[in-house]
């Protein structure tokens, strides 16, 4: 059941730091996946590991 005597203007100015508060954690969690998907896949820089095989050494000399 719903209040008959709803005010939505009245609604409205009490929600709206609410509102504008989802829509910027909204806008920012697209930002920050948007930075995660095109900017995590960046081939051209060297990678950690080396295509040589590494050299084994023994005990003995």
């Amino acid at each position: 059941m719903s209040a008959s005597d709803t005010q939505i203007e009245k609604q409205t100015k009490r929600h709206k730091p609410s509102l504008l508060g989802i829509g910027a954690a909204v806008a920012l969690a697209l930002v920050a996946g948007v930075v995660f998907v095109f900017g995590g896949f960046d081939t051209e820089e060297d990678q950690a590991t080396s295509s040589e095989p590494a050299v084994m050494q023994t005990g003995t000399d």
